[in-house]
C-alpha cells in the first residue's frame, strides 16, 4: 500500500509507530539474510521517487523519515515516509512504484471513502476497523479489485487476484481466473 487514510483522533500514534518501523527497516541485496527489503526496479525510479518526495515536500507534506537513495552503487532508496500530503502534490495522484508511504488523516469514513475513489485507479484496498457497520461500508462501497478488511488476506493463490477500473480487467489465480479462457454457451432443446 502507498496511501494511508487514518482517522485523525489516532493518527499521530499510527505515524510515529509507522515510522518507527520504518526505520528498521534493512535494505539491500536481497539474497543477503537479514535483509527486508530489495533494491528499486531500475535505475529510472531513483530520480522518479527523488522527484516525487521533493514535489510532496515542495506542497507542503512533512518527510517523517526517508527520502534519499542509499549510497550511489545500486538501486537502493530509503524507506520513506511522508505525512500530510496534499492532494495537489504529484504523489497523491499518481503511483510512485517505490518504497513510499502517505500518511493522510481523515474526519469521518465519507471523507476517506471519497478519497479511496478518488483516483481511477482501484487493484487493492486494505481497511481496519472496529465497527461492523463500517466494516460492510468500506466492503460495499470502495472500488478496489480485492479488499482486505481487518487483516491482511490478499494475494492467496486460491483467491482472484486483479483489480478495476484503470488497475487492469479480469484476475488471475483462484479458478475465477480460468473464466477468460472459457467460451460459455447456452443450449436449449425441445425432445424430439
Amino acid at each position: 500500500p502507498t496511501r494511508f487514510l487514518v482517522q485523525e483522533r489516532v493518527a499521530d500514534q499510527f505515524l510515529d509507530g509507522f515510522v518507527a518501523a520504518s526505520k528498521t527497516i534493512k535494505v539491500g541485496n536481497g539474497l543477503e539474510a537479514g535483509v527486508d527489503m530489495g533494491p528499486l526496479a531500475n535505475e529510472r525510479r531513483i530520480p522518479a521517487i527523488e522527484s516525487l518526495v521533493a514535489d510532496a515536500v515542495e506542497h507542503g507534506a512533512r518527510l517523517a523519515t526517508g527520502g534519499h537513495r542509499i549510497g550511489n552503487r545500486g538501486y537502493f532508496f530509503e524507506p520513506t515516509v511522508l505525512a500530510d500530503v496534499p492532494l495537489s502534490a504529484r504523489i497523491m495522484n499518481n503511483e510512485p512504484f517505490g518504497p513510499v508511504s502517505i500518511i493522510n488523516r481523515f474526519h469521518d469514513l465519507d471523507e476517506a471513502i471519497n478519497e479511496a475513489n478518488r483516483l481511477p485507479f482501484g487493484l487493492a484496498a486494505y481497511a481496519f476497523t472496529g465497527s461492523e457497520r463500517s466494516a460492510h461500508r468500506l466492503a460495499s462501497e470502495v472500488e478496489s479489485g480485492m479488499i482486505s478488511i481487518n487483516h491482511l488476506g490478499l494475494a492467496l493463490p486460491e483467491v482472484p487476484f486483479g483489480g478495476i477500473k484503470d488497475s487492469g480487467y479480469g484476475t488471475e489465480g483462484g479458478s475465477e481466473a480460468i473464466e477468460a479462457y472459457l467460451e460459455t454457451r447456452f443450449v436449449t432443446r425441445k425432445s424430439v
